[in-house]
């Protein structure tokens, strides 16, 4: 079996790709996430998630890397992740009885193939006051999480709704998808 190799330092993809049993190491990517000019949620979490298996998979000939990205998507415009409490409140503030949807894109690079698949989940916000807010953002510091929330904690309260196709998609990495690039890479998670 070729080595597998996640292009993330993110603790919550490594939780998310370890459940599927297969031994793997995380490497930083070391790629620059900037936004190109005009560039789309959904492009953007695509470009990345491809750029950060590519950057991995040069150090790694032969490995099977896997890169993924997620970009919240309120209104076409792209919602990173917050990185204070500040910034957070403000981020769930604008949300606040909307509608989101998160753009998770998932590459692989391996030996003679390049492939990604691209998962959406639609959240939907429910009605919030500051208290609510504040509450939320002091129990879980969801400062590293596009848009200032987790739904695998204490964040499920924030919400009304969720639909998706890839439960995992909204955590960081769309399992479903990654099984099924593993598959074409010739990794087979139920071998």
């Amino acid at each position: 079996m070729p080595p597998l190799i996640l292009a993330s330092t993110s603790r919550y993809r490594q939780e998310l790709l370890a459940r599927l049993r297969l031994p793997f190491e995380a490497i930083a990517p070391d790629v620059d996430e900037t936004a190109l000019p005009g560039e789309a949620p959904a492009a953007l979490a695509e470009r990345l998630a491809l750029a950060k298996a590519r950057a991995v998979a040069a150090r790694f000939p032969g490995a099977v890397v896997i890169g993924s990205d997620q970009v919240a998507d309120l209104d076409g415009e792209a919602i990173g992740k917050p990185g204070t409490h500040d910034a957070a409140a403000q981020q769930l503030r604008r949300m606040s009885g909307r509608a989101a949807v998160f753009q998770t894109a998932v590459a692989i690079v391996a030996p003679g193939l390049a492939a990604i698949e691209r998962a959406e989940v639609r959240v939907r916000l429910r009605v919030l006051n500051d208290a609510a807010i504040e509450a939320y953002l002091l129990a879980d510091q969801p400062y590293d999480c596009a848009g200032s929330a987790k739904v695998e904690s204490l964040g499920i309260a924030l919400l009304d709704a969720v639909e998706s196709d890839d439960p995992t998609a909204l955590i960081g990495l769309p399992l479903i998808r990654t099984c099924a690039l593993l598959r074409r890479a010739g990794l087979e998670p139920l071998a």
